[in-house]
């Protein structure tokens, strides 16, 4: 998936040159890379490459000197996890090191890592089958977009390629190259978008393919907080009614253009939207409870057959809901009976598997054994318990089938998080790079699946641990063939401080 720029290498000479030549020249490589098409790090990496055969060339075969592995550390290191521009890194390692590096020596160690970044994660793929979170992240110019696999149990990035056409073309080659590197999926959550529905039905076409909640529940939200908007002018709009209904009455003439001086029937329009936007919420939150990983009535835990049946009245009652609307906002609640319509049959694809599970273990607890442990595991926010002390509150022989549920409910994939999760880390360094090339999106990503957790459920792994590879290592620079940063020890002034405060 890597594209290379379809220049020829003389026309990379040319161009080289002409960066050399004009060196310092403020905006040049902004403007280079706008005119020819090819990203700044492409075009400092190209820049660096010339400098060196130059003073290769005139040194009289003198290699030039090599860059120190501590060097090329703190240099990866403001890439990514300072976000910094090849422009703020010199800056920063003049102020802290008081080294000057140049902006060719800070292409040449990115370009290199890069190159090591694409090569790992085209050979790296968990061992057993994923929960697969599917989205594309659009550049600033919308001109391609950055296609993302991400693990929506552990969050490791296995996929990521751009900048590239959203199309079911690109999605169908892209999920067929992780299947070559060896990733197996489960299922996939997705925002339903035609390409990416497309490429999983032609790649996968008996797989689960979930289409994500979240983005349900967004467009719900949305259609909710334009109706509270017009019902709040529509009521600011009274006292003025009510003011041009007095003119009326005392025989005057109404003020303004278009005039409402019925206060009647401006009370009558407040109260129908009313209605609608109180209807409109109390049917958003029973979508969030049909939609719910676990769902408890007076029978127990319900089935995927009984979730079926209410969103299909739910879908029902919008549209009555719609039909008893004013007029101007039927094309709003029309758009959103469809959004749901649509995704009716795929947002409830994560409750089909929970369905065996719940049937399987109810053997060993029983009904009402089920809907006890239902019940613990949605208020376990508020018993502070974590899954082990819920299983440990439970009967011996019910430990092991209680083991199986919460994992089941816990790992249920509904929602798209993950990838989201992603973009927010890619999105600043769009907002530096402008463009991100291929390689620079695989460092993020390789960058992204050795860090630890520092908080949350998952505190104290990586992506990688999470996803059943123990033995990766917790350095990201290290596992791209990096050596190890010295241990930093503590001066023997400020061991003797402590001593002090100690005695």
């Amino acid at each position: 998936m890597v594209q290379s720029h379809p220049s020829t290498p003389a026309e990379r000479v040319q161009w080289a040159t002409y960066m050399l030549a004009h060196s310092g020249e403020y905006g040049l490589i902004t403007q280079l890379s706008r005119t020819l098409g090819v990203s700044r790090p492409t075009l400092y990496a190209w820049k660096a490459s010339a400098q060196q055969v130059l003073e290769h060339a005139f040194a009289g075969g003198t290699p030039a000197p090599a860059t120190t592995a501590s060097l090329e550390r703190q240099i990866l290191t403001l890439l990514v996890e300072g976000h910094n521009s090849y422009a703020n890194i010199q800056t920063c390692l003049h102020a802290l090191t008081g080294q000057r590096v140049s902006s060719g020596t800070i292409a040449a160690v990115a370009h290199k890592a890069q190159q090591r970044a694409q090569q790992w994660m085209a050979t790296y793929a968990p061992a057993s089958p994923r929960t697969l979170a599917l989205d594309e992240i659009y550049a600033n110019n919308r001109q391609g977009a950055y296609l993302n696999v991400v693990d929506t149990d552990s969050w490791a990035v296995w996929a990521a390629e751009g900048p590239l056409p959203v199309d079911a073309e690109t999605w169908t080659l892209l999920l067929w190259l992780a299947q070559d590197r060896g990733l197996r999926w489960q299922a996939t959550v997705s925002d339903g978008g035609d390409a990416l529905r497309a490429a999983c039905q032609t790649v996968d076409p008996d797989g689960r393919h979930q289409r994500d909640v979240w983005h349900l529940f967004h467009a719900w939200t949305q259609t909710q907080r334009r109706v509270s908007r017009q019902l709040t002018n529509l009521q600011a709009q009274t006292a003025t009614v009510a003011r041009q209904a007095a003119r009326i009455a005392a025989g005057q003439q109404p003020r303004g253009g278009h005039p409402r001086t019925d206060l009647v029937a401006h009370q009558a329009d407040v109260d129908q939207l009313q209605r609608t936007e109180a209807d409109l919420r109390a049917l958003g939150q029973e979508l969030q409870r049909v939609l719910a990983v676990v769902v408890l009535d007076q029978a127990g835990v319900q089935t995927l057959a009984r979730r079926q049946h209410d969103l299909a009245a739910l879908l029902v009652l919008l549209a009555d809901v719609q039909a008893h609307a004013r007029a101007p906002l039927h094309p709003e609640l029309r758009r959103l009976h469809t959004h749901l319509r649509l995704a009716q049959t795929a947002v409830l694809a994560f409750a089909a598997p929970l369905d065996q599970v719940q049937q399987d273990m109810a053997v060993v607890l029983g009904t009402d054994g089920l809907a006890l442990l239902a019940w613990a595991w949605q208020r376990r926010g508020g018993l502070e318990m974590d899954a082990a002390q819920l299983v440990a509150a439970l009967p011996p022989p019910w430990q092991a089938a209680a083991r199986v549920l919460l994992h089941a409910w816990a790992t249920a994939g509904r929602a798209s998080s993950a990838v989201e999760n992603w973009h927010s880390i890619v999105r600043p360094h769009l907002a530096v790079h402008r463009t991100l090339s291929p390689g620079l999106l695989a460092l993020l990503a390789v960058w992204h699946n050795h860090r630890i957790f520092t908080r949350g459920v998952h505190k104290g792994a990586s992506p990688l641990q999470l996803s059943g590879i123990v033995d990766a290592p917790t350095d990201w620079l290290e596992a791209l063939g990096y050596p190890p940063a010295p241990s930093h020890a503590r001066p023997a002034d400020a061991k003797a401080d402590e001593l002090a405060l100690a005695a």
